[in-house]
């Protein structure tokens, strides 16, 4: 059985075509590629969602917010649309599981790491919610820290502006740049490529945790970087 951590942004859950924080058909498209992933067999997957499409806690704080206020605000926007995940995962079939790293027994289950796994073993997409609980960090370091605790092979960083891996530099910026199919940490920091965030770049260094970043919105990608196709770049 492979076991992976699906990281999305919360800008992913918004078209840019779309007024809706919220964008139905794009939270569908993600879903029913889930669905089908997971239609197949042998997979069990995690997904943590992030909230910039709701709001973003350096956004408040640079406008005179406090950080940690903020930060919760932020948080609390990634449950939101995990439960907007979590509908549109049920309406095609397959079984989920919330859980929040901030106590909220109405709306979703406590994160515990065992009961985490078991769901998983069951079949269930289990959508981790609220990052850590803790302000500071973005939502790209619990994505990697969930991804240590339940043992899962890599995590899956989907983009959604179009660029399909990792690059040199900004391939929009310089269209000469040069895509890594397999790249080390060592040069990604090395580099400064901004893969993930600094912390996160480093945790999954030091728990030798690899990191496949792929086009999350172009046809099929999704459900061939969940099947462990080489879709992207790996980060290793």
């Amino acid at each position: 059985m492979r076991r992976v951590v699906l990281k999305l942004s919360g800008e992913a859950l918004a078209s840019s075509s779309s007024v809706e924080t919220i964008d139905a058909s794009v939270v569908d498209f993600l879903a029913r590629a889930i669905s089908n992933s997971m239609a197949v067999g042998g997979l069990e997957l995690a997904v943590v969602v992030g909230g910039g499409n709701i709001w973003r806690g350096a956004t408040g704080a640079m406008a005179g917010m406090n950080r940690a206020n903020s930060d919760l605000m932020g948080m609390l926007g990634t449950v939101i649309n995990a439960l907007a995940l979590q509908d549109a995962i049920e309406s095609h079939g397959r079984p989920t599981r919330v859980m929040s790293a901030i106590n909220m027994d109405q709306v979703a289950e406590p994160y515990i790491r065992r009961r985490a796994v078991r769901h998983l073993e069951k079949g269930r997409v289990v959508i981790f919610a609220a990052g850590m609980g803790n302000p500071y960090f973005t939502t790209d370091t619990p994505a990697a820290q969930r991804a240590a605790e339940i043992e899962a092979e890599v995590v899956l960083k989907g983009t959604h502006g179009g660029v399909d891996g990792v690059y040199s530099e900004d391939p929009k910026k310089n269209p000469d740049a040069t895509k890594y199919d397999v790249i080390t940490f060592d040069e990604v920091l090395a580099k400064d490529l901004r893969v993930m965030d600094l912390t996160a770049i480093t945790f999954c260094k030091d728990n030798e945790l690899p990191i496949r970043v792929f086009d999350l919105m172009a046809p099929d990608n999704l459900r061939r970087a969940l099947a462990g196709e080489a879709v992207g770049t790996l980060v290793k």
